[in-house]
């Protein structure tokens, strides 16, 4: 399946270098010129990984990085961060903004790449597992309920731990996105969790056999 990128930069040539150099590795790009940009993008199309720069006028990548982590519709995005400075203090703030991979400018483009795809390959291997260890057949796994969440929400929170997005999940359980995004968050509210990867992690310890 064609992977769909974001990259976020607010110089129009490094933006157009950096989208020339992964659609040249069959990536689909969506480009976004600031933060405000990147979040109305997102909010139409969840991309597969975001690649930004930090320093931004407006809004920063660090800022960026926070909005998308905080929102359930894009909490798991992969988020690879491009910027000139290589200070220790910029790199903490970075990963603790949620950041997957940190890359310095100037960058080799074959890095960039090989970054991007390690990315999606370990996001494609953990969707794999946790969709293995919840909907195999064969071996006819039962989940046991939690009695806190109504029957509505535990549907959502399986689907969830398969790796679906919140529009794959309306789909599939034909919802609106809207009522399954209210879902997650209450699912998050009541078990006080703070991703969807903690909802996955929970939905497999109810696992019997």
């Amino acid at each position: 399946m064609l992977k769909r990128l974001l990259v976020v930069d607010d110089e129009p040539n490094l933006l157009r270098a950096v989208e020339a150099v992964l659609r040249d590795e069959g990536f689909e790009i969506t480009t976004a010129r600031s933060g405000r940009e990147a979040l109305v993008a997102v909010a139409g199309s969840l991309p597969d990984l975001i690649v930004s720069d930090v320093r931004m006028p407006g809004m920063s990548g660090f800022e960026l990085a926070r909005k998308l982590r905080a929102s359930t519709h894009s909490a798991l995005v992969p988020i690879v961060f491009l910027t000139a400075k290589d200070e220790t203090e910029d790199r903490i703030e970075g990963f603790e903004s949620g950041v997957d991979v940190y890359l310095t400018k100037p960058f080799e483009p074959d890095e960039l790449v090989a970054v991007i795809k390690s990315v999606l390959q370990r996001v494609e291997r953990t969707r794999s597992t946790i969709a293995r260890l919840v909907g195999d057949e064969e071996k006819e796994t039962v989940f046991v309920r939690d009695e806190q969440l109504t029957e509505a929400e535990w549907r959502v929170a399986e689907t969830v731990a398969r790796g679906l997005s919140n529009k794959e999940i309306a789909e599939e359980l034909n919802l609106s996105v809207r009522t399954v995004e209210n879902h997650v968050s209450r699912i998050l509210a009541k078990k006080n969790f703070t991703n969807r990867v903690e909802i996955a992690r929970h939905i497999i310890s109810h696992q019997t056999e």
